[in-house]
């Protein structure tokens, strides 16, 4: 585990270097070009093209590092699981700090407490605003906020997971049929994305975990029914569903490690002991594994496709498996192996940042906040969590 203490600490010490501000994949919008002005179509091909090319060209196009709020829920996840473990006072500060700016700096206009996205972000079918809030990162602030509460027992962040749920249940379009319930991504329309509505279940849950209300618990098993009843029988869960045509869409990523925490916290906190649950999880965990991953560690792009190697998929690697051990002894080696396999191969041993995406011929090296530091960071949190918790 050595390796992946110095690693954190070496990533910490960048990420506050840089005062937690950076570029995204995602931000072209931010540029004085008015791509929106341009067609439907302009903003979401400006945008893939940007989010794939290796030479960060955003000073040009007057795009500045910033704040996201994810990336703020994802830091304030990954200091609390680390306060919890040493009380160290520094930890403690910058825990408080990324706590306070997020309660100051929530999307106004809703029913509760969201967030969105300093970017506005587009595809053919919609654009969204700067700071329009969304499911995802609402969901995963609140899991951030969940876990300052256990380090730090501040009742503002109970009032703050309330505010929360009053959101994702009250702002949010609303999908439900005889297998259950189905959040949508924003408030701008209605559609069935499986992993984030299941990342709004897992805040609920958690909400009735603090409570003991049953209509948190009623809603969160709703939607964890929702998605498991559209896992395919080689344990994979397709991106979405169109409402219209019933068709799925397929992307095989790290949203399989998403979608496989999710259900196993929503279980955990909102206390559903099921034999569907355990069984939906167990295989999904197997294809997980088997077909998502390299023995070395690394991971596939998006099954079936090598490359490019993504950061975001070895990060979620290691959360699944460090967090999910207990379904098999060797997930826990495994996601040891992951991020030894990640700090080797992106890891700057200048900085202690890691890179975006490794391709089949060169390195994509730009240190964007939110997708890979953020995340890498709560990864390498995580895993040294559980082996303390192993060690007790």
């Amino acid at each position: 585990m050595q390796k992946v203490i110095d690693s954190a600490a070496k990533l910490r010490s960048f990420i506050e270097k840089e005062n937690f501000k950076g570029y995204d994949p995602y931000d072209t919008l931010n540029s004085f070009i008015p791509f929106e002005k341009l067609g439907k179509w302009a903003s979401a091909i400006a945008i893939q093209i940007q989010k794939r090319n290796p030479v960060n060209i955003r000073p040009l196009l007057g795009i500045k590092k910033g704040i996201n709020p994810k990336s703020h829920g994802l830091l304030l996840y990954a200091y609390s699981l680390q306060y919890e473990l040493t009380k160290d006072e520094k930890t403690g500060e910058s825990m408080e700090n990324i706590f306070n700016w997020l309660i100051e700096n929530y999307s106004k206009g809703y029913s509760g407490y969201c967030w969105g996205y300093n970017f506005g972000w587009a595809n053919p079918v919609k654009y969204v605003k700067p700071y329009e809030p969304n499911i995802v990162a609402t969901s995963f602030v609140g899991k951030g906020i969940y876990q300052y509460y256990l380090a730090s027992r501040n009742e503002k962040a109970k009032e703050v997971l309330l505010g929360i749920t009053n959101f994702l249940l009250n702002d949010l379009p609303k999908f439900e049929n005889e297998r259950g319930l189905c959040l949508s991504y924003t408030p701008i329309m209605k559609d069935a994305c499986f992993n984030a509505t299941l990342l709004g279940g897992e805040v609920i849950a958690r909400v009735y975990d603090l409570t003991k209300e049953e209509k948190y618990r009623e809603k969160a098993k709703s939607i964890a029914d929702f998605a498991i009843s559209y896992q395919l029988p080689s344990g994979l869960w397709n991106y979405e569903i169109d409402l219209k045509s019933g068709k799925e869409l397929a992307q095989t990523d790290f949203h399989q490690g998403y979608v496989l925490e999710s259900i196993s916290e929503i279980a955990k906190y909102a206390d559903i002991e099921s034999g569907e649950y355990e069984k939906a999880i167990t295989k999904g965990l197997e294809y997980y594994r088997k077909e998502q991953f390299y023995e070395n560690g690394q991971s596939l792009w998006r099954i079936p496709k090598i490359y490019p190697v993504e950061i975001h998929n070895q990060s979620q690697g290691v959360i699944t498996f460090a967090l999910l051990k207990k379904y098999n002894p060797e997930y826990f080696d495994f996601a040891k192996k992951i991020a030894e396999w990640t700090i080797e191969n992106m890891q700057s041993k200048r900085d202690g940042h890691f890179y975006y995406r490794k391709t089949k011929h060169f390195d994509i090296k730009i240190p964007f906040m939110r997708w890979s530091q953020a995340w890498m960071f709560l990864a390498l949190a995580r895993l040294q969590y559980e082996s303390k918790k192993s060690e007790k």
